[in-house]
């Protein structure tokens, strides 16, 4: 199994994911024209992926959406609140899976669950192969004791660190944002993150991904020094997804 961002950000964000004959495609948060040149630099075509797979409908996760999906005949999985507050948006084909139920798609297996952030039916995922699991978690206030209980004992993490709260609070934004993200539906600190990762069992961790920074409320060393130290190890092992190039292609191996 093997996973690689097309980009992440609050302009954008898309993951993708393969397994034999399986690839996903987790959020379509660009242009499709930029989806394609995204995933060619992956070395794919739009008629590789298999499914989309939607985390909720906010506009940096769904911007390619509706485009892409009919213009190479992708489905679409969404949770019913996230096809509530998209109606209007014409899909290729709709599938529909609840946070609280694992399903399949080909090869792989997703086990969604709930998360608290300002959306209709947000969820986010844990991908598996029947041997190694990918935890995805972006676009969370804070973790619940069901968000630790998901990505333990994960092969992978891609982890929201999305702000340092002291850049936050001086920085641009307008005071309503300021606390929309700082708050219980927002987004995840540098420091948030660190102290999930203190939580949860990363003994098996390959890959640790850092996604969703903020442009203007924090910095990548910032944020790899935080992971870094909760995990005792060095900011060079903890990777960044960036919002103009994302990253590479990430492989999980047998030990």
């Amino acid at each position: 199994m093997r996973f690689a961002l097309l980009g992440s950000g609050s302009k954008g964000n898309a993951l993708v994911v393969e397994y034999a004959d399986t690839r996903l495609l987790i959020d379509c948060g660009f242009s499709a024209k930029e989806m394609e040149k995204r995933l060619a630099r992956l070395e794919l075509v739009p008629a590789d992926i298999d499914a989309l797979v939607i985390t909720h409908e906010h506009d940096d996760h769904w911007r390619g959406v509706s485009r892409f999906s009919r213009r190479h005949d992708v489905p679409v999985w969404l949770t019913p609140g996230t096809q509530a507050a998209k109606a209007a948006d014409a899909l290729a084909a709709t599938e529909l899976y609840s946070p609280h139920e694992p399903f399949a798609i080909g090869d792989l297996e997703l086990f969604p669950y709930p998360v608290p952030h300002d959306a209709r039916e947000p969820a986010q995922l844990v991908v598996g192969n029947g041997d190694k699991r990918l935890g995805i978690l972006s676009d969370i206030g804070y973790a619940t004791p069901h968000v630790r209980e998901m990505i333990d004992a994960c092969d992978a993490l891609v982890l929201e660190s999305n702000h340092d709260p002291e850049m936050l609070a001086t920085g641009p934004y307008p005071a309503s944002l300021k606390r929309r993200v700082a708050g219980k539906l927002g987004h995840l600190s540098n420091q948030q993150a660190a102290e999930l990762l203190t939580q949860i069992d990363a003994t098996s961790l390959q890959q640790l991904v850092v996604a969703h920074i903020s442009e203007s409320n924090n910095r990548p060393e910032l944020a790899q020094a935080a992971l870094a130290e909760a995990l005792s190890t060095t900011a060079d092992w903890v990777h960044v997804a960036n919002q103009r190039e994302g990253l590479s292609w990430r492989s999980l191996v047998n030990r």
